[in-house]
């Protein structure tokens, strides 16, 4: 009897993790898109995305707090759609400027594939082997804090190679968060769809945003 109570919460754990599983990649698909759709309304109404900094900062933190405290209930799902509706629409200034360039479009269309391809590689690899990669948190806390200092740095002293060197940082740093992410998934310890999908889109988004930085530098 005991082993039949034991295999019946062991099957019930599988289908509540696919079923999370199922979810969280369904709304990343969802916000993923609408945040393409903002990013292209920015790009043709040029000056609808320009936040500033100070804006910008004002912009995230407000929405992901609303986001945190609407998790569990049928508004996290709109608050989620309003911060990465944001998030696209951020982009629009520098998906102007890349495209301005000579080579542009070319630059964008590959940070969009090798972005794309990291996270379905890094993805399917956790799938595969579910392996817990949650003794990434420290090294990515220690490696987020010391991103946001020296991207600070960079910002304020105008200091070109501290900020390219902040872009690669920043893009391993993805790597590990969706592996982290995904993992958490997988193995019970993110049990919250709608933060799942958060975690991971600001994962691919700061991804994105790192290699085109880079690709742009490399153009140059």
């Amino acid at each position: 009897m005991a082993e039949g109570n034991v295999f019946a919460r062991s099957e019930s754990s599988v289908l509540e993790t696919n079923t999370l599983i199922r979810n969280t990649y369904t709304l990343l698909s969802m916000t993923l898109l609408f945040s393409g759709a903002m990013a292209g309304l920015a790009i043709s109404n040029p000056g609808l995305g320009n936040f500033g900094f100070i804006g910008f900062l004002l912009g995230f933190i407000g929405l992901y707090f609303l986001v945190y405290m609407t998790r569990n209930s049928a508004f996290g799902i709109v608050s989620v759609f309003m911060l990465t509706g944001f998030l696209g629409l951020s982009l629009g200034p520098m998906l102007l400027n890349t495209l301005a360039m000579q080579g542009g479009g070319q630059i964008v269309m590959l940070a969009m594939a090798m972005t794309g391809t990291i996270f379905l590689g890094l993805s399917a690899y956790v799938l595969t082997t579910k392996k817990d990669f949650s003794f990434l948190s420290g090294f990515m806390m220690a490696g987020i804090i010391l991103a946001v200092v020296g991207g600070l740095v960079a910002i304020i002293f105008q200091v070109e190679i501290l900020s390219l060197a902040i872009s690669g940082l920043v893009a391993l740093l993805m790597c590990g968060m969706i592996l982290w992410e995904t993992s958490d998934l997988v193995n019970g310890h993110e049990t919250n769809y709608i933060m799942a999908t958060v975690g991971l889109y600001m994962a691919i988004f700061n991804l994105f945003v790192s290699l085109i930085r880079l690709l742009t530098a490399f153009n140059d």
